[in-house]
């Protein structure tokens, strides 16, 4: 019998954008029931923003809308409280406590109740009220600084990596260690995620630098940013990229006897002028292949090394397809869930839900009857 996984888990969904909703999508893709609550006028912001970033995030989540500015929606609110077992939201410190529904009221009504709050800058310090985007939580993380090629700026990244890796999956942790302490104890937590710590905690790498140091390298010149010429990026004939990681001396060895350059093992492979020297070489052995070429090439050798793929290209890699992580939605491509289980069985992710699609259904299931219904609709119009 296959395990069931998070069924079972109803997750109670205020958040907005992309952060919050990503980590509820990544809930629903292990299999529990979300319910996007959106204010009724126009709902989640990313609806107008961007209609196809909201399809993707969003797939597999009910929505149900109310005005928690009434006091009438606020009631359903608790009403869904009572038997759920998580709430996210991504308000700005003391917006939730401003309605009257703020966490130790939730509690009382529901004591296992795990509430995630979703922030920029997080529930304390003197940035707590502070606006911010991805960018910003990189910037004060340090991370911001240390992209980019060296002797030149600064460079933004397409993967939001603090809405994503320092939000979206650090808060999903926490809402699973809750959900399981919960599961033991009976009783919930409050979990006070903010993007900045979550960004922070992703330094590792420059982190041991400075640790070593005593101070961080420019950017493109640390051991995994550009400083080692056998582990960076370089232009094909193409004018196409391909990827060079051959870190460890085995892969370095393994991939001078694949091209028939024995003579490159002579060269050392340590940072600072060696590397220069021996980046120009490698710099003009790419120029002498398109980056189709030295994949073919470097396929069958065991080295870290692989052509640099726009996104329309990874979506067709064999890798990509055989794991299975291209759905159809609605059918345009979408990302698949990157958790893969054994005896274990993740829920298919349907398409993202119209603007309070599920609300009637919703309030029906709390016991809402249609003449209540009818003046929370009024209410939410207004």
């Amino acid at each position: 019998m296959s395990n069931p996984l998070l069924r079972g888990i109803r997750v109670l969904d205020l958040s907005r954008l992309l952060p919050g909703p990503h980590c509820t999508l990544l809930l629903a893709q292990l299999g529990a029931e979300i319910i996007k609550i959106e204010e009724p006028n126009g709902g989640d912001y990313a609806r107008a923003m961007s209609p196809e970033l909201f399809a993707q995030i969003n797939r597999g989540k009910q929505s149900l809308t109310l005005d928690l500015r009434q006091p009438e929606a606020v009631a359903v609110l608790k009403k869904l409280v009572a038997d759920a077992d998580v709430l996210l939201e991504s308000f700005r410190p003391g917006v939730m406590d401003k309605l009257g529904c703020g966490y130790e009221v939730l509690k009382a009504i529901n004591p296992r109740l795990v509430y995630a709050a979703l922030t920029g800058y997080g529930q304390s310090g003197p940035y707590r009220d502070r606006a911010g985007h991805d960018m910003n939580y990189c910037a004060y993380a340090g991370a911001l600084d240390q992209i980019g090629r060296a002797g030149g700026p600064v460079a933004l990244s397409n993967t939001q990596i603090a809405d994503l890796a320092g939000g979206s999956l650090t808060c999903a942790v926490g809402i699973l260690a809750g959900v399981i302490g919960a599961r033991e104890s009976g009783l919930g937590c409050f979990i006070d995620s903010a993007m900045l710590d979550g960004t922070l905690a992703l330094q590792v790498v420059a982190m041991s630098t400075l640790r070593m140091l005593g101070k961080t390298l420019p950017r493109g010149c640390d051991a995994l940013s550009g400083g080692l010429a056998n582990y960076d990026l370089y232009e094909c004939a193409d004018g196409k990229w391909f990827a060079l990681g051959t870190l460890e001396a085995k892969f370095w060895q393994g991939f001078c006897q694949a091209i028939g350059r024995t003579d490159l093992l002579k060269k050392s492979i340590a940072p600072g002028k060696a590397a220069v020297e021996l980046r120009k070489e490698i710099t003009e052995l790419f120029k002498s292949k398109s980056r189709d070429e030295w994949q073919h090439l470097l396929a069958s050798a065991d080295v870290c090394a692989s052509g640099v793929y726009r996104l329309e290209e990874a979506l067709e890699n064999e890798q990509v397809r055989a794991r299975g992580l291209v759905e159809s939605d609605g059918g345009k491509p979408a990302i698949g869930s990157p958790l893969h289980f054994i005896d274990a069985s993740p829920a298919a992710t349907a398409t993202a839900p119209r603007l309070g699609q599920h609300t009637d259904e919703l309030l029906s299931r709390l016991g809402i009857d249609a003449e209540q219904r009818e003046k929370l609709r009024i209410a939410r119009a207004c």
